[in-house]
């Protein structure tokens, strides 16, 4: 158990799926930072940030992933939060992708996050500071062009969300989620491949955001960090958008901000 004194995430046990690379990899390097000790499931072949633990699991499979959080928790001693942030795109309207991305995306970026969510579950009912953090999107609620699939994964996702929260609240186990908005990282870099003039999609990308420039995955991270800390012990069933002010904000490029 963590002494009642320590504060942020000191201490803490984590779990991040994905974190390899991108958000994930950021999340890692938030959580060691303020002071956790953070275990990494991903499938990937990039070496782990040093001082965490790996395993590798396709959040596809619950059997790997069931043998990958007993490994984790085992090896940092417990379990106090889980960050399911392990996700793929997808670029389209409902015409453009096939049955098998379909089955595809949405196993991997909703059922994956079912799945490893219920492997910890043990682990976290053992902890007196148990949180899930899942990574939804802002194009959850909002109409973004040529993502219907992600959409939908995502949209789902937030479902999910308030659902898990609900449901284990009366167990002490928070769970909350981050919707950023479009961030830089190797996520876009792969998917802009897709289009026929990458620069001029970036370009839009950046745009959207209200504050001109997508966001940073080290900027995601943070949020994340806080949602699993003490000090957020009575955040649960929240959405936390770090977009930009891509959701709420309506600017006018064409008006000069006026400082005061």
């Amino acid at each position: 158990m963590n002494a009642p004194e320590a504060a942020g995430v000191t201490g803490l046990r984590v779990v991040v799926t994905g974190g390899l690379s991108g958000i994930g990899r950021s999340t890692v390097l938030a959580f060691q930072q303020a002071g956790a000790r953070v275990g990494v499931l991903d499938v990937g072949d990039d070496l782990p940030p040093a001082g965490s633990m790996h395993r590798t699991a396709d959040v596809r499979n619950r059997l790997q992933v069931a043998w990958a959080l007993d490994e984790l928790a085992s090896e940092l001693g417990g379990l106090d939060v889980l960050v399911n942030n392990a996700g793929v795109s997808a670029v389209g309207c409902v015409a453009d992708n096939s049955d098998e991305d379909w089955a595809r995306v949405l196993d991997i970026n909703v059922t994956g996050v079912a799945r490893v969510s219920a492997a910890a579950l043990p682990h976290l009912r053992k902890s007196d500071a148990a949180a899930i953090v899942n990574l939804c999107s802002v194009a959850a609620l909002n109409g973004l062009p040529q993502r219907a699939l992600y959409a939908a994964s995502k949209g789902a996702v937030l479902s999910l969300t308030y659902a898990m929260a609900t449901d284990h609240v009366h167990e002490g186990i928070r769970v909350n989620c981050v919707r950023p908005g479009t961030v830089s990282g190797p996520f876009v870099d792969q998917m802009l491949k897709r289009f026929p003039d990458p620069a001029a999609e970036r370009r839009a990308l950046d745009a959207r955001q209200a504050t001109g420039r997508m966001v940073t995955p080290e900027e995601v991270a943070a949020s994340i960090v806080y949602l699993s800390s003490r000090e957020a012990r009575s955040i649960t069933g929240t959405a936390l958008d770090v977009d930009g002010g891509m959701t709420h904000l309506r600017v006018r490029r064409d008006v000069q901000a006026t400082r005061h």
